[in-house]
């Protein structure tokens, strides 16, 4: 998808300023150049800065694998996945492997969620009487995985704080609260499409858990003024991330885990993604600045706002549409969204805050399915295409819900 999207920005760009130094405005030439030169050294800014967090997280998340907390996870999530999947065998390795990667995917263990889904994948494909057709389970599994909850939204925290948020975890509780509700439209579609029992008592009783925890956390900050809300969030939020840090400690001290060695091995791997992050970050801002500097996206947002404007909508949130577009199909391109967006508008405005969460509460629903599928030859996915793009669309409304509720 990118090697079609990326040149476009390109193109796009060069046709505006050709047309704009024809109709006496050739300054847009030089102003598009210059953003080329300036992206690209800032991108590398920006993967750099990131590496001293991310040897951090990464350090705990190696202590969180090692002291069993996924495998803990797992096992608490396995009774509601063998309700939810009822073709596969009870006692079959698939259970094993789809709880092991919802359980990676919540607590944000990046490195380990994809090969577990990977293999996952390859459990369910063996209970595949029709190889090249996904089943009913691999179709819930996919939607689960495109709009999983994650309890850790690490990575929007990274950018913000790199960005000069003075407080990075403003956005926690948003975050949780949009993710969640594209993760429950998510398994509602497809229980709806395959005639889930979503009454059974034990899914039932995950539910309600899940409803009551929601219930929760909005009865923390419901009836506050806005002003209170973001900093309520935001004590939310630290606390959750400090309670984390120790939980995970803690857990590996009582396994015995060897902390500091661990950290140290899972830290080691900072660097390398920083570095790694570089060619896809300079490639999508490069692209995004020029197409922004030759005016093209101020016009397109410009007859969106107008649009939304007409419907009688308040139009703020129009900026961080980009990244809402473009998170179904590439991470890198909506986290270079993202990033344009909050050097734009400033890393704490609006538009700037609703990227932030739509990054952290939505999936990339068409490379997951293309990297899972493709893995074991699935060519018709059914209706999980369907199911996850309406669970992305419902994750984004309720991101700029949410967003106003806390901020505006």
């Amino acid at each position: 998808m990118l090697n079609r999207v990326w040149p476009v920005f390109f193109l796009l760009a060069f046709a505006s300023c050709i047309w704009q130094a024809i109709m006496g405005h050739p300054e847009v030439l030089a102003s598009a150049v210059e953003a080329c030169f300036k992206t690209a050294k800032t991108s590398v800014e920006i993967a750099l800065g990131l590496t001293g967090v991310l040897c951090f997280w990464l350090g705990l998340f190696q202590i969180a694998e090692k002291s069993g907390l996924t495998d803990r996870l797992a096992w608490v999530l396995a009774p509601l996945f063998r309700r939810l999947m009822p073709e596969v065998p009870a006692g079959h390795p698939a259970i094993g492997s789809v709880t092991m990667n919802m359980a990676a995917n919540m607590l944000g263990l990046d490195n380990a969620a994809t090969p577990l889904g990977l293999k996952a994948m390859k459990d369910l494909q063996s209970l595949n009487p029709h190889p090249d057709t996904a089943t009913n389970a691999q179709v819930l599994f996919l939607v689960l995985n495109t709009s999983s909850i994650t309890l850790i939204p690490v990575s929007v925290f990274v950018y913000r704080a790199q960005l000069g948020a003075p407080d990075p975890a403003s956005v926690f509780l948003p975050i949780l609260l949009a993710t969640s509700v594209g993760t429950m439209t998510g398994l509602m579609a497809v229980a709806w499409v395959q005639k889930l029992k979503l009454w059974d008592r034990v899914v039932f009783a995950y539910l309600a858990a899940f409803l009551v925890m929601m219930a929760g956390m909005v009865s923390l900050v419901i009836g506050l003024p806005p002003e209170a809300l973001g900093q309520r969030s935001s004590l939310i939020g630290n606390l959750a991330i400090f309670g984390i840090i120790v939980l995970f400690l803690l857990a590996g001290w009582r396994k015995q885990v060897p902390l500091y060695d661990s950290f140290i091995v899972g830290a080691k791997q900072g660097f390398e993604v920083a570095v790694n992050l570089i060619p896809f970050l300079v490639a999508m801002l490069v692209a995004i600045a020029m197409f922004r500097a030759s005016g093209i996206l101020d016009v397109l947002l410009g007859g969106l706002a107008s649009g939304f404007a007409w419907m009688g909508l308040n139009t703020e949130f129009v900026p961080a549409l980009p990244t809402a577009i473009m998170k179904s199909f590439s991470g890198s391109g909506a986290r270079a969204m993202m990033i344009e967006t909050m050097q734009t508008y400033g890393v704490d405005s609006f538009p700037a805050r609703v990227a932030a969460i739509v990054q952290g509460s939505s999936e990339t629903t068409f490379y997951v399915l293309a990297v899972y599928f493709g893995s074991v030859g699935i060519r018709h996915e059914r209706q999980a295409l369907a199911c996850g793009l309406l669970a992305d669309l419902a994750s984004v409304i309720a991101a700029i819900a949410v967003a106003y509720w806390f901020f505006y």
